[in-house]
């Protein structure tokens, strides 16, 4: 089993938000750890979410927010050559092709990439209050700081759906 460590009780703002999201992205990772490649292509019905999909689009969004957005660069592979316009939510769908090792291993290959542009953005001078490079859908440029409070709003979000899905197939709860 992975660890988590809790986010900071008392510290700078830094920390804190940097704790909060290595909590949650090491919640999720906990939630599919000793799970097999079958059960993370598993559905809680209606829902057609799997703890491998969330695996996927997590490390989407990690790159969508860090290098997309924020340095206005391309996504990481293999969303970069993805064809978005056939399946907007080819993330979520093509999971199902992945192993688990395959999973986790993008899943932490994009948070190494963003802690690399997150260590990088606050050396600059502006820290937390930097502008992304590259307007949001809805045309605001938001600051580093808007990203990471996004980032732990998003985990925190799938994992209440983990926590149902992994409650599904196995009955574990609360870890």
């Amino acid at each position: 089993m992975t660890t988590r460590t809790e986010p900071p009780h008392a510290a700078d703002e830094v920390s804190t938000l940097r704790g909060f999201l290595d909590y949650h992205r090491a919640v999720l990772r906990e939630k599919c750890h000793d799970l097999t490649s079958e059960e993370l292509r598993r559905r809680l019905p209606p829902s057609t979410m799997t703890l491998g999909g969330m695996l996927k689009h997590l490390a989407l969004v990690e790159s969508q927010w860090f290098s997309e957005i924020f340095l206005d660069r391309p996504l990481m592979s293999p969303f970069d050559t993805a064809d978005w316009e056939a399946d907007w939510d080819w993330d979520w769908n093509s999971a199902a092709d992945d192993t688990k090792e395959e999973l986790l291993a993008l899943y932490d290959r994009a948070i190494v990439e963003s802690e690399r542009i997150l260590e990088e953005a606050l050396t600059r001078p502006e820290g937390l209050d930097a502008l992304a490079a590259r307007a949001t859908r809805r045309g605001h440029r938001v600051s580093l700081r808007w990203i990471l409070v996004h980032l732990v709003e998003e985990y925190a979000q799938h994992n209440g759906h983990a926590d149902l899905i992994r409650e599904s197939i196995d009955g574990r709860t609360g870890f």
